[in-house]
């Protein structure tokens, strides 16, 4: 009854809902416009909120982080340009689904899912984040190793027709995670000399090169600078056909909490895994799935918005971040004298609150904003694509600049958009080395740590792998490796082809 009072005192504090307003408005607008993100929103309002009150500053994150992670899918479906790298499997059905006319029903059921998505996975952050916390306290730095390993073999299995493409993108993105000053020994590494990658690599311009700028080349090398978006014409979308995928759509939804409190498994993992389980218990689509199926919406959309509450989970818990997001909200916290971790709601309830109530507050606000404000905001993004893309350029150069005020990451914005481009022509998925990039320093320093405490027990190997939830974790990555291997595959099907016969 406690906690239920503490949110209810934010939501009814003018001053905390506007700001969540406020945050909400800017997300809206960020996430619409290519070239912007939520990673970058959230970045400069380290730098803006870092005077506030901290549930001042809470409040307007959380509402940039709700409704900018769902409108990701404004672009993605006008466009086909995902505004967020959650948003990447909403374009599958969202952009076909435009292209015949029906924007605004794609919209609509992006609004209404996102919702539903947000609410669940905050639910569950309320219900489940002081458990967790608990069983957070006997993790070793093994299993915090594992969790990555799994976050990075999942994903690499589901964003690329070839898994050995997916790893290898993978494998990219912790060769890059490595960069800069060794946490262990102090010494660089991977720097060549270079002065400014001594700090590592930031992965806002990382994220902005490969998912904006990327973009641009693309719509470039494609010739088609005179495509324009998909006109929004309001339709009778009734509501009870939307309703109709709502038991789904809690599925869908515990596989985005899931995979959220996964860290640095995130949105795009969460909607890949929704949208392969719309494809296996669907069977009867709308449209075949990738044609323009409401179906496949529907699972993205809650499933990448339910992964909010989800990735707040090992943040708070942990102190590890789930996505890109949420390692920027930490620093928000860092700012702000507090210290995530197993202890962090039992010593700050009201910061526990403050965070609930902004993510309850910030979904009322999606759905408001989104049926009000979205169809309109569409019309800023309503330009042909020539003139459009110079927009996106420069969008990308200023958010990148902004982060850290260097020039230094203007260019490394610059490198990963080209060597996103030359990934997508040649089928490799960036998904994975996005996350690599966040997850490839916590694996290095705690797989460090793991062996070393290791090394001083008896028997090595019992110590890294001897306990059960490390056991868990191991059959779960080698399993998921394994089977996406060719042979493997070919063993199974000729095993299970036999015991049939």
């Amino acid at each position: 009854m406690g906690e239920f009072l503490g949110i209810a005192a934010y939501m009814v504090d003018i001053r905390f809902v506007l700001l969540v307003f406020a945050g909400s408005v800017a997300g809206l607008f960020v996430g619409a416009i290519p070239g912007l993100s939520v990673s970058m929103a959230t970045a400069l309002l380290v730098s803006i909120t870092y005077s506030w009150q901290t549930t001042d500053a809470l409040a307007t994150v959380m509402g940039v982080y709700v409704v900018g992670v769902f409108s990701g899918a404004l672009s993605a479906i006008l466009i086909n340009i995902p505004g967020a790298p959650s948003s990447v499997v909403t374009t599958l059905d969202g952009f076909p689904l435009a292209n015949r006319g029906e924007a605004y029903k794609a919209l609509k059921y992006a609004i209404i899912y996102s919702f539903i998505g947000t609410l669940f996975g905050f639910v569950v952050l309320w219900l489940m984040a002081k458990p967790i916390s608990m069983v957070a306290l006997k993790f070793t730095p093994m299993d915090y190793f594992l969790l990555a390993l799994f976050g990075l073999s999942t994903v690499g299995s589901l964003t690329t027709r070839s898994f050995s493409k997916g790893l290898i993108s993978a494998a990219l993105g912790l060769l890059f995670s490595l960069v800069g000053i060794d946490p262990v020994l102090g010494t660089t590494r991977l720097t060549f000399g270079i002065e400014n990658l001594n700090a590592g690599i930031n992965i806002v311009p990382a994220l902005v090169g490969l998912f904006g700028f990327a973009e641009v080349l693309s719509v470039i090398s494609g010739a088609s600078m005179d495509a324009e978006v998909s006109k929004v014409t309001k339709s009778v979308v009734r509501t009870k056909d939307i309703l109709k995928h709502f038991f789904h759509s809690l599925y869908y939804s515990t596989i985005g909490t899931v995979v959220g409190a996964l860290p640095g498994a995130g949105g795009p993992v969460a909607a890949f895994l929704a949208y392969s389980e719309a494809k296996r218990i669907v069977k009867n689509p709308s449209v075949p799935f990738g044609e323009g199926a409401v179906e496949g919406i529907v699972a993205s959309e809650a499933a990448n918005n339910a992964c909010i509450g989800g990735a707040l989970i090992p943040l708070l818990t942990l102190a590890i971040p789930g996505d890109a997001v949420t390692a920027i909200i930490l620093s928000v916290f860092y700012v702000h004298g507090l210290r995530p971790g197993p202890m962090f709601i039992r010593t700050n309830p009201e910061m526990f609150h403050a965070i609930l109530a902004g993510g309850f507050i910030g979904s009322i606000f999606l759905l408001l904003l989104g049926f009000l404000a979205a169809p309109r905001i569409s019309k800023i993004i309503a330009v042909p694509k020539r003139i459009l893309l110079p927009l996106v350029t420069v969008l990308c150069v200023i958010g990148s600049f902004a982060v850290n005020n260097r020039i230094f990451d203007v260019a490394l914005m610059f490198f990963f958009g080209v060597l996103g481009f030359m990934m997508r022509k040649r089928e490799y998925s960036v998904a994975p080395m996005t996350l690599a990039i966040v997850l490839g320093g916590m694996m290095d320093s705690n797989f460090r740590r793991a062996i070393s405490l290791a090394s001083s027990e008896d028997h090595f190997y019992v110590a890294l792998f001897g306990r059960p939830l490390t056991l868990v974790l191991t059959t779960l990555t080698l399993v998921t490796l394994l089977s996406n291997i060719d042979g493997v595959k070919r063993m199974f099907r000729f095993l299970l082809g036999q015991k049939s016969a």
